[in-house]
């Protein structure tokens, strides 16, 4: 993916300080404490982030995701992301492509995004596309710029000009890492499929309907940087020799989301279809 460009509240959470010599002798034991467990302890935390959670889309959490309305997040993005592109029903989180001229652009496309932020963990969508050049529909996290951050990022992205393959990828620091492009066992229009990746300090594992497909090289960087979670679907003219030539679709096209889940390191299975529960 591409730098986004978001719009975003920050809050100040500041705590009080303590005073005198009860701020001192706290510091004393926060600097002990951190000698005897070492760099490796901090390491194994992980950047912090939110609680686990299972999403089957019964309902649209607001509490949970927000919707990206009324942008574009560049020259090269054909749609304007649009609350009307994302609808839900019978179990299912839709997001829609199709020809709706507005003051920006011809299409409107879909996009959520997580509220909060999330670290070390399983990440994990299941759904299914249709097909289309030009189009792209991925799964992803992202902190940058906008947030205050570097700009890390981990990637699951369906091309639909091809919808047999799938991209995955990195950001750390906006540099590119780790990326492969693999062979699915279905094409993502024939069926539902289930993608995730492992975050943790050590590397980064994909996989695909709970089989590993791609693992970070031992040597490469990693992302360090709490993110949010996406899921989007759009379209562009100008990414021809990446995303294909577009094409109009010639009507509504749409990416059927039937659950989202992240599970925090350490907690293992949550639910039955986890890739986390695939070999109990």
């Amino acid at each position: 993916m591409l730098i986004k460009q978001r719009n975003y509240r920050h809050t100040d959470n500041g705590k009080p300080a303590l005073s005198g010599r009860i701020a001192g002798f706290v510091c004393l034991v926060v600097l002990a404490i951190a000698a005897l467990r070492g760099p490796l302890a901090a390491q194994a935390a992980g950047p912090a982030g939110g609680e686990s959670f299972f999403d089957d889309f019964d309902g649209f959490e607001q509490s949970r995701w927000q919707v990206s309305d009324g942008w574009v997040n560049g020259d090269w993005q054909n749609c304007t992301w649009s609350r009307q592109a994302v609808t839900s029903g019978d179990g299912l989180l839709n997001l829609h492509f199709r020809r709706q001229k507005n003051d920006r652009r011809s299409y409107i496309c879909a996009e959520i995004q997580s509220r909060e932020k999330y670290g070390y963990g399983a990440y994990e969508i299941r759904l299914r596309t249709q097909k289309g050049s030009g189009l792209n529909a991925a799964f992803f996290t992202y902190t940058g710029a906008s947030q205050g951050t570097v700009h890390d990022e981990i990637d699951v992205e369906l091309l639909l000009r091809d919808t047999g393959r799938v991209s995955v990828n990195t950001y750390v620091s906006g540099r590119p890492e780790n990326g492969a492009t693999l062979d699915l066992a279905h094409a993502s229009d024939a069926g539902f499929t289930q993608f995730a990746f492992v975050w943790g300090p050590d590397g980064i594992d994909w996989y695909v309907d709970n089989r590993r497909v791609h693992a970070t090289a031992g040597s490469r960087a990693l992302p360090s940087t709490a993110q949010k979670i996406f899921a989007s679907f759009w379209g562009s003219d100008t990414f021809s020799d990446w995303m294909g030539p577009f094409a109009d679709p010639g009507g509504d096209l749409v990416v059927q989301i039937d659950w989202i889940a992240y599970t925090r390191r350490g907690e293992g299975c949550q639910f039955a279809q986890s890739v986390l529960c695939a070999g109990d």
